[in-house]
């Protein structure tokens, strides 16, 4: 079985910069340990996500993306940043998720946000929610600003490479998870 990243943007719509940075991620580390890569967003869960108050809320294409990003072997996982902080639809998505279902599991962590100023959403919001959980969060995180894109596409020399190196990270992090499973 071919390992899968699954990534996840707290954003809606393929036009939104949280998905690009998600899904240039995820296919970067897929492709780094021969796998492959899925991509939701927030309107893959809609309408149910709103209403939803544990995940067997879900019915239909929901619980099938919900269920898609659980069982993959890795996660990226992104948020566009919202008053210093994630939205609150990517946080209650998060509240849907039993603890045991992201223990020692190999996350990404990106964000996007207008300017700088947000950068550290990652390590002061993002990391200790995803340590809650006691997931395997990778040292790299990756902030891009809307400076660092061109028409809707991650293309800051600076921006690649710290995503290139996240990617990396989380490819050979997902290996060794994926070959425990199979086994």
């Amino acid at each position: 079985m071919p390992l899968r990243i699954a990534g996840f943007a707290g954003s809606f719509g393929n036009t939104s910069k949280t998905r690009a940075l998600v899904a240039m991620a995820a296919t970067q580390a897929a492709e780094s340990a021969g796998g492959q890569a899925q991509v939701f967003d927030l309107g893959d869960l809609q309408p149910q996500l709103g209403t939803a108050g544990h995940a067997g809320d879900l019915t239909g294409d929901a619980r099938r993306a919900f269920d898609s990003i659980l069982a993959a072997d890795a996660l990226v996982f992104g948020s566009p940043v919202y008053k210093g902080s994630y939205g609150g639809m990517f946080k209650h998505f998060i509240d849907l998720i039993e603890p045991a279902d992201l223990l020692g599991k190999p996350i990404l962590l990106t964000a996007t946000g207008g300017g700088d100023r947000h950068a550290l959403v990652i390590e002061h919001q993002l990391r200790p929610l995803f340590a809650f959980f006691e997931a395997a969060v990778m040292p790299t995180g990756v902030y891009a600003s809307a400076a660092d894109f061109t028409d809707g596409v991650p293309t800051s020399p600076a921006l690649l490479a710290r995503l290139r190196r996240g990617t990396d990270q989380l490819a050979a992090a997902a290996r060794p998870v994926r070959d425990a499973r199979a086994a």
